[in-house]
């Protein structure tokens, strides 16, 4: 196996292949920890604390092609991180400026640092899809405004929705995921603190307000500058496990209901282009809602390892910040991989109208009883209105005939006063579906 095989994804086709994979490879973990360290000597440079020629020697040292990344995990493992190793071999390739490189910092202020460029460079593809998909779900709730259908509550017919309420709702959660990512991709800080979060060896360099190079950094590595080293205060690392098992449980939300609607005895959607099974040439399987499902009941366990990071002892931890690195890098694939598939399907998803009609009629107009409940007890007195109706829903299921039917054979049928084939017609009891579709969308 070379380098460029390991991680690919054979075993995670929801990620593999997507912008947030090529965003969070090795590679690209590399080209950070490089970026973090050129970043530092530049800033320690326009602070007057490093010359300009070990800036532009130790950024142009750092191109990720002239080191060996097949070589580096096992490096890494001697020293417990890969910075180490890294810093030894930039320190050679910037020649007589060596001494400049890493001057003053810790491994984990370029881990981190790293870590947080790594998850802005990730966020960029994640956003842009959940965009896309927001822009699909908007397209199909207006189209399917009216287009009336059961809706459930613990798996059984409830009263009837509406396809466009159902579609405004799974938008309003994607934005809500867009709006949580966006604000904390805004929010990312680099990490400076030396040794111990004091700064102290930056002092020792010659720096004679040591508390101004964060904040030069941080403009050097485009991340925002933190009120304190952050070593063991994990509030990035948390703020970013939080908006992406949220994202992530978002867009299982919508999958999970595309699977339910598309199963073969419900037929009310279809994804676009489904899946082939290896025995059954019959089957169109909902691919890409399985590969998001998948990453949604993933993503929970993910975030609680990084939120257990939280509780990180002293001034630096011993285990904690190493214990974050993989889960935080599988949450951004599996969200990147999410949102991908999670736009591909909404661009795609065939809803069937017919099929949702159909099914409204199921129950023989009992589907509609509470609304003849609310207006048949004014006539009839609640408790004969609600004798009533048990017993016609008993007869109706029974007999497989519709409830206006029965309804209008009942010896009180002159009483009622209603219409009874209005009454009972589910696709005039969508309450305010279509209002509140209306007042979703108005969300941008």
């Amino acid at each position: 196996m070379t380098s460029a095989d390991h991680g690919a994804g054979l075993l995670a086709p929801g990620w593999a292949g997507s912008p947030a994979a090529a965003e969070t490879s090795d590679a690209a973990f590399l080209r950070a920890l490089l970026d973090a360290e050129s970043a530092l000597t530049r800033a320690q440079a326009a602070l007057g604390l490093a010359p300009a020629e070990a800036a532009a020697a130790v950024t142009e040292a750092a191109g990720p092609d002239g080191f060996d990344i097949a070589s580096l995990p096992g490096r890494a493992r001697a020293a417990g991180n890969p910075v180490i190793p890294l810093v030894a071999e930039l320190t050679r390739a910037a020649g007589e400026y060596g001494p400049y490189v890493h001057r003053g910092a810790t491994s984990q202020d370029i881990m981190d640092t790293a870590m947080m460029l790594v998850a802005r460079r990730a966020l960029g593809p994640v956003l842009a899809d959940l965009e896309r998909c927001g822009r699909a779900l908007a397209a199909l709730a207006a189209g399917h405004r009216d287009t009336p259908m059961p809706g459930r509550t613990l798996t059984q017919h409830a009263v009837p929705t509406t396809f466009g309420l159902k579609a405004a709702g799974w938008r309003s959660l994607v934005l809500d995921a867009r709006d949580r990512v966006t604000a904390v991709r805004a929010s990312l800080p680099a990490q400076l603190g030396g040794a111990a979060g004091t700064l102290a060896a930056f002092s020792a360099y010659g720096a004679g307000d040591a508390t101004a190079l964060p904040g030069a950094y941080a403009r050097e590595v485009g991340l925002v500058q933190p009120p304190l080293p952050w070593h063991t205060l994990r509030t990035p690392v948390a703020d970013l496990a939080g908006c992406l098992a949220f994202a992530a449980g978002a867009l299982g939300k919508l999958a999970v209901d595309v699977l339910t609607l598309s199963r073969t005895e419900i037929a009310e959607v279809a994804e676009g282009s489904g899946g082939g099974s290896s025995a059954m040439p019959h089957k169109a399987n909902p691919v890409r809602s399985t590969l998001i499902a998948a990453a949604a009941r993933r993503a929970p366990q993910l975030a609680a390892t990084l939120y257990g990071s939280l509780v990180a002892e002293d001034e630096r931890p011993a285990g904690a910040w190493h214990a974050e690195w993989e889960p935080l890098r599988d949450l951004l694939r599996l969200v990147g991989g999410a949102a991908r598939d999670a736009a591909e399907l909404t661009e795609g998803l065939r809803v069937r109208p017919e099929a949702m009609r159909e099914h409204l009629g199921l129950t023989h107009g009992l589907i509609v009883s509470e609304r003849l409940s609310a207006e048949l007890a004014p006539v009839l007195g609640r408790a004969r209105a609600k004798e009533l109706l048990t017993r016609v829903a008993r007869r109706a299921y029974e007999e497989g005939r519709p409830l206006a039917e029965l309804l209008a054979g009942e010896t009180e049928s002159e009483q009622l006063g209603v219409d009874l084939a209005e009454a009972t017609d589910p696709a005039r009891y969508t309450g305010s579906a279509g209002a509140l579709t209306d007042s979703a969308l108005e969300r941008r």
